[in-house]
């Protein structure tokens, strides 16, 4: 299966989104995420791209079809859940762009596209002049009844990347897992890289 890659911003955002909302929403299901998310809602989170000229959504395609996707934005546009461990840490957050979610449907793992999307992201970050790229990840129990008895964490494929975990720097979000009647909160943790440096 050979993928091909577009990187897209503002107008040229509109016409994917019903595609990368169910993709969202199928991919979103497994672990780590667990998450109970719906169509109504993944259009509406999506839709705000169209509208930040800065913002970036890189997507994988096999033929005609939508099979992986990765976004980023500068903090600055982003929650402000996402800003505070910036703010506190003595970050300037408009010197922050910031990698939000990356999605691919498992028959096309291994097949380089989370290097792609990181490459992307980082040359749009670059080309907009931010100086610190970042991204967070949900911190799951070891002993998590729902985690994979196969599953490997990604720190050792973010490494390579260049990125480096930061204890100093978490959040938290609520989502409802799946087969839970309610939200829970769930710690994120954060990983940056100096563009200055790379």
């Amino acid at each position: 299966m050979s993928l091909a890659f577009q990187v897209l911003s503002g107008a040229a955002v509109e016409s994917v989104v019903p595609d990368l909302a169910r993709l969202r929403v199928t991919v979103f299901r497994d672990w780590p995420y667990l998450y109970e998310g719906s169509l109504d809602y993944e259009r509406k989170y999506l839709a705000k791209y169209i509208k930040l000229p800065r913002a970036t959504i890189v997507i994988a395609k096999d033929g005609d079809a939508i099979v992986g996707a990765s976004t980023a934005l500068p903090l600055t546009d982003s929650e402000a859940e996402l800003r505070k461990p910036f703010v506190d840490a003595g970050i300037d957050p408009m010197d922050v762009y910031y990698y939000g979610e990356s999605v691919l449907l498992a028959e096309y793992r291994g097949q380089g596209a989370g290097v792609r999307f990181f490459v992307e992201r980082e040359k749009r970050a670059r080309e907009l002049g931010f100086k610190l790229a970042t991204f967070c990840g949900v911190v799951r129990p070891k002993d998590h009844p729902a985690r994979p008895a196969d599953y490997v964490p990604l720190d050792a494929f973010w490494t390579k990347r260049g990125f480096t975990p930061r204890g100093d720097l978490t959040a938290s979000f609520e989502w409802r897992d799946l087969g839970d009647t309610a939200p829970t909160a769930k710690p994120m943790a954060f990983w940056t890289k100096d563009l200055a440096k790379a």
